[in-house]
Formats: C-alpha cells, sequence, structure tokens
C-alpha cells in the first residue's frame, strides 16, 4: 500500500460529514438548537460545528503538506482550483435547477431567476442563489451547508501568500500567524466595549476561528518531528479537552491543540482493521455538498417525523450522491492535476 494510504483521513472525513447530517437534523426542523445532542451536552459547540473545525484542522494539516512538497504557486493553485471548484459547481446548478424549483412553484421559481447572480454566485465561491424557496421552513434555503466552502478557498490562498513570502520554509512564521489568530479569536470573544466592531464582526462571520483551526492544523504539520502520538498523548489531550467543551470561551482553542492531536493521533496511527475501508474512494466532499438539500427535500415533501429518523433517511440517500460527485466529477478532473509536482494525491481535503 501507498505511504499515503497508510493513514485514515478518508475515514475521519467521512466521519466528519455525517456529523453535520447528524446535526442539521433537528436543526433545519426546528429553527435551534434545543435537540442538537452535542448542544444539549456541553451546551457551547454544535456536532456541525465540530465537525467543520475538524475539517478545517485536516485541512491545514494536508494543504501546508502540499506546498512543503511542491512550492510552486501555479501548480498549488491549480490543484486546489480542481480539487474545490468541479463539485462544487455541480452541487449548485444542481441546486438551482432541480432542488429549487422543488421548494417553490417552478414557473415563477424560473421566471425570477437571475442567470447572472448565479453564476457570479457560484464563480466566487457564494453559492446557489435563488429566488424565495421552501417557504415555512426554518431555513429556507436550497445549500445553507456551503458557506464554509468560500472560506477554506480563502485559507488555501493564505497559505499561497504566505508560502510565496517565505513563512512556510520558516516555520515559526507560520506558528507566529496561528497565535495570532488565537489570540484575536480570546480578545474578540472578551466581548468587551474596547473589542472593535471589525474583530467582533470576524468573530461573527467565523473567519478567525477557522483561520485559527486551519493553522494549528498547519503548525502539527510543520513541527511533526517533534509530535510523537501516543495513546498516553490521546489520553492528555482527551483530558485537557472535555473539560474545555463546556466553556464557550475556550472550547474552540482546546479543539486547535487538544483536539487537532486527537484527530491526527487516529489518522495518522495506521489501524488494519480500516486498511480495506481507506483504500475507497473519498466521497466525503459530496456528501457534505449534497447534504443539505437531500435533508430539506425530505423535511418539505414527508410528514413531521423525528429528526434522527431524518438524518438516518438523509444518509442512505447521500451516500451514492457522494459517489456519483466523486467517479462522475471530482475524480475525473483531479487526474487533470500536474504531474510529479508533490503533494498528497491519496490525503485530498473538503470543507
Amino acid at each position: 500500500m501507498a505511504a499515503e494510504r497508510r493513514n485514515n483521513f478518508n475515514l475521519l472525513r467521512l466521519v466528519l460529514a455525517l456529523l453535520v447530517l447528524l446535526s442539521h437534523a433537528p436543526e433545519m426542523q426546528d429553527g435551534d438548537r434545543h435537540r442538537e445532542l452535542l448542544t444539549r451536552l456541553f451546551h457551547t459547540l454544535s456536532f456541525g460545528e465540530l465537525a467543520v473545525d475538524g475539517f478545517f484542522l485536516l485541512s491545514g494539516y494536508l494543504i501546508v503538506q502540499s506546498w512543503d512538497n511542491a512550492p510552486q504557486a501555479l501548480a498549488f493553485l491549480r490543484k486546489r482550483v480542481l480539487r474545490i471548484y468541479p463539485g462544487f459547481v455541480v452541487a449548485c446548478l444542481v441546486c438551482v435547477v432541480i432542488v429549487g424549483p422543488l421548494g417553490s412553484e417552478p414557473a415563477r421559481y424560473f421566471a425570477a431567476l437571475d442567470g447572472g447572480r448565479v453564476a457570479l454566485g457560484i464563480a466566487t465561491l457564494y453559492g446557489p442563489v435563488t429566488p424565495p424557496v421552501f417557504k415555512g421552513l426554518p431555513y429556507p434555503v436550497v445549500n445553507g451547508a456551503l458557506w464554509s466552502i468560500i472560506r477554506e478557498f480563502a485559507c488555501y490562498l493564505a497559505v499561497l501568500t504566505v508560502g510565496l513570502a517565505g513563512g512556510i520554509r520558516r516555520r515559526r512564521v507560520w506558528l507566529g500567524l496561528t497565535l495570532a489568530c488565537l489570540l484575536v479569536y480570546l480578545f474578540a470573544s472578551l466581548r468587551l466595549p474596547v473589542a472593535s466592531w471589525t474583530l467582533r464582526t470576524l468573530l461573527a462571520d467565523h473567519i478567525i476561528r477557522l483561520a485559527m483551526l486551519f493553522g494549528a492544523g498547519g503548525c502539527f504539520y510543520l513541527y511533526r518531528e517533534r509530535i510523537r502520538y501516543t495513546p498516553r498523548g490521546a489520553l492528555v489531550a482527551t483530558g485537557i479537552l472535555l473539560p474545555a467543551m463546556w466553556s464557550a470561551r475556550w472550547a474552540e482553542p482546546a479543539l486547535a491543540t487538544a483536539g487537532a492531536y486527537l484527530l491526527l493521533y487516529f489518522a495518522l496511527t495506521p489501524r488494519p482493521l480500516l486498511a480495506r475501508f481507506n483504500r475507497l474512494p473519498d466521497i466525503s466532499y459530496g456528501v457534505y455538498l449534497y447534504g443539505w438539500p437531500v435533508q430539506i427535500l425530505l423535511l418539505w415533501y414527508l410528514p413531521p417525523q423525528s429528526p434522527w429518523l431524518l438524518a438516518a433517511l438523509a444518509t442512505l440517500l447521500v451516500l451514492p450522491l457522494g459517489a456519483l460527485s466523486w467517479y462522475c466529477v471530482e475524480w475525473p478532473l483531479l487526474r487533470l492535476k500536474p504531474r510529479g509536482s508533490g503533494g498528497a494525491p491519496a490525503m485530498l481535503t473538503t470543507s
């Protein structure tokens, strides 16, 4: 087995994508999180937030690795575009052309559809822009899960910028930037009057939080020779993370440190029982892209039901869609990636 396959990134990404479905099921029904499982336990983060945090930690590790292995700007950017855009574009078009009309009156929907705004939303990774749909549901949008994609791509561009400036080769620069994001996050989370409107806006828009997590993942890669992943270390990390999860202020920093250690401990420790699974295609991106549309259509067309039944039905439907996205859209275009340019083709990241 190739060295880059002796890891569990594939399984981790799929689990994180399915956690998003589990988290969205009660919230999309209720319009709030009073039945969301992780929120009920810790009263801070949801499983959806935990999953997105995990995606950004893994992404930071793998994308910094990709630049470090092949620090060539055009090749790096081409790989990132080929990874993000094809699946995203097709998912947006499916949402605009199929999901939107199913959640409204088709004739009025298409009459009000603005092709220019649709194209702009897709090109900028904003997401599908449609006329009003799913009226009466708490979240009446065709795909509310795509907000993280543009922020992940912004992190890719940050790697490119810092890499060109030598800040990845000189890893203390990357570490310093990550610590700066952590300090800004902690300062803004105090919500003091002295905290500027700009800082509060950045915090509310998740930019600082996700940059901190992405940067932390990159630090774990850049300092990999100093980090030993052991069962004892995992136990200590768990002891740090669990108490912090009850704190609205410290949960995210704990995830960026102890949580990152646990995630990468599992990802990087070879587990023979999972070897067969990790040879399967990475359908997690497709699962993430189509999870929300499938769930909102189930809510729209089926009578009220248990959110856990909704999550189970959505999972059964979205797994084949994730496979179709991989085989028909993502993998054919990923084969256009530059050859011999380094990187980690079996460790592709997703949001």
